[in-house]
């Protein structure tokens, strides 16, 4: 069997299969002498389509949310769609069609597969779908529910179904895992996304360590690519910092680093102007991410979170706690900017536990002024907690909000040096907010968190405040050069005010996934956004800033890919 994405010169094919089965066998449209059956859906809807020894064989549709309506719209009341959606981007599943000789097969099973792993693949988190009441249990095999609304179209009786996909993708491999492991080796699959899915971890887009090794024990190729994909420093660290890393690295491999961090912690305190009692250190602020949120919240907390924002969130959240974020769309008609008044009403209206806000945005770049944001934080209900990600503020020029949170009753402020002090491979940051919050932060951090040589070059980094002054100014000078560059063959290029830029790509060309794709095989690495979100549609690539040489590559990978 072969799945893929079907073309131009399918769609013929899916017309009068449509008008076979739905007008002539089912009576659900009327018959008519073109002997075609398409609707204006079809026109923004994607089309997966199986093919048995080179014969089509059947095909399911899929409605992402930007196609801008549903099929299923016609049948529903005011209100229902959004309450069905649950505040997600709905995606909808229609018209499992499987043709005639084929029909017991496992044709119809692979495409509604197939139709899940798109879904996921692009972000989506909510599936509808009418499911004929023949194909009930086939539908609730793979973790649709039915909502107990029925709907008669023509002479065929459906009823309106609903899922998570988190939660399919669980009640499908629970109750088929085997049949699809055997399916994967008989299936030529040909979307751009897995058959099955990998392990359930956060995926952070640095495929570019493959240009090196996953099993990092050999370092021949680590200059051979462009990471363009992540947004480690393209600057090493100051030349204080490697000194001391250098002086004696032999000692500092083999000695125990000092247990809580004290002298890190003392000189966090110092050059930040913060007590101690506000002050939590770790490895990087994703293991603060971790040991805090998993402390804080429960299954049935409340959390709002932005969309798109750095995936980490949404797993510890979802996967990891339990719980059931609720998100706040950000528009790209508004170039991703986070509103202010509409980030105010929601935290107003939401009685909402804990709030996440990366400030500037990952992957958009976009920065809220510290001023305003702390505006929203004194209107907002005390009863909410927050937690401010300022990982790439540095590059703006705004002021941190770290004193703020150590003077509040329910604000955290994540910084790592990782990232701005080009300091990723050592994993280092600390974390500033009430010391009540922040003593449980402490009570939850093990031994020897941070490693010795992140903890002496981390020091050292913090007293040199001019180097790396000069490398963000001279990162966002490399930046707009950068976005200039790509507008030459991307007209849709957004700059923002961090250290990446966004490329959309246009329309019914090639998607953000393939274009990666083909840039890797130049050895450079973009960032494919399609799973983060699906308000990226699937055309959203974020481009990190490298130095004008790579840079330069990177421009050209892309302009010969999109030509």
């Amino acid at each position: 069997m072969r799945i893929r994405v079907a073309g131009a010169e399918d769609r013929e094919w899916i017309f009068r299969t449509r008008h076979e089965v739905f007008a002539r066998e089912l009576g659900q449209h009327p018959v008519n002498d073109q002997g075609v059956l398409s609707d204006a859906v079809d026109e923004r809807n994607v089309h997966l389509l199986a093919e048995v020894d080179g014969e089509r064989a059947g095909f399911i549709s899929v409605t992402p949310p930007w196609a801008g309506r549903y099929a299923l719209e016609k049948y529903l009341v005011p209100g229902e769609l959004d309450r069905l959606a649950g505040g997600e981007a709905l995606f909808e599943v229609r018209l499992l069609t499987v043709a005639g000789r084929f029909r017991g097969s496992a044709v119809a099973g692979v495409l509604l597969h197939a139709a899940l792993r798109w879904v996921i693949a692009h972000g989506g988190r909510r599936v509808a779908a009418m499911g004929r009441a023949e194909l009930m249990e086939m539908y609730r095999g793979i973790g649709l529910a039915g909502t107990g609304r029925a709907i008669r179209s023509g002479s065929v009786e459906f009823e309106l179904m609903a899922g998570d996909t988190a939660q399919m993708a669980r009640v499908s491999l629970e109750r088929y895992g085997r049949i699809l492991r055997a399916m994967e080796k008989r299936t030529v699959w040909e979307l751009d996304t897995p058959f099955l899915p990998a392990e359930e971890s956060c995926y952070h887009g640095g495929a570019s360590i493959s240009a090196i090794g996953e099993r990092v024990d050999a370092l021949d190729g680590r200059y051979a690519a462009v990471p363009a994909d992540v947004l480690d420093a393209w600057y090493p660290p100051a030349p204080a910092v490697e000194k001391v890393l250098l002086e004696d690295p032999a000692w500092l491999a083999r000695t125990s680093p000092p247990a809580g961090a004290d002298g890190l912690l003392a000189e966090v305190c110092e050059r930040r102007g913060l007590p101690a009692e506000a002050v939590a250190v770790g490895a990087g602020s994703s293991d603060l991410i971790f040991r805090t949120l998993r402390g804080w919240l429960r299954p049935g907390s409340r959390v709002l979170l932005l969309d798109p924002m750095y995936g980490e969130y949404a797993h510890v959240v979802e996967q990891i706690a339990g719980c059931r974020a609720e998100r706040l769309r950000l528009r790209r008609e508004q170039d991703w900017r986070i509103d202010p008044e509409r980030l105010s009403r929601a935290l107003a209206e939401g009685d909402y536990d804990l709030a996440v806000i990366v400030n500037p945005n990952n992957p958009t770049g976009q920065v809220l002024d510290t001023a305003v944001l702390r505006d929203v934080l004194e209107r907002a209900p005390r009863t909410t907690r927050f937690w401010i990600d300022e990982a790439y503020l540095e590059y703006t020029g705004q002021p941190s909000l770290e004193g703020y949170a150590a003077a509040s009753s329910n604000v955290v402020v994540a910084k790592t040096l990782s990232k701005m002090y080009a300091l990723s491979g050592l994993r280092v940051g600390y974390l500033a907010g009430p010391p009540t919050l922040v003593q449980d932060v402490r009570r939850w951090t093990p031994p020897w968190a941070v490693s010795l040589p992140a903890q002496v070059a981390a020091v050292q980094a913090l007293r040199e405040q001019a180097y790396y002054a000069a490398r963000w100014a001279e990162t966002a000078r490399l930046r707009d050069d950068l976005a200039a560059a790509l507008r030459e063959s991307a007209p849709q290029v957004l700059t923002g005010c961090a250290n990446s830029v966004l490329l959309t790509l246009p329309q019914g060309g090639p998607t953000a996934t393939r274009v990666a794709r083909a840039c890797r095989a130049r050895g450079v690495f973009v960032r494919d956004l399609t799973g983060m979100s699906p308000s990226f549609e699937g055309r959203t690539l974020r481009v990190s800033v490298r130095s004008a040489e790579d840079n330069a590559r990177v421009t050209k990978a892309l302009r010969d890919v999109l030509a």
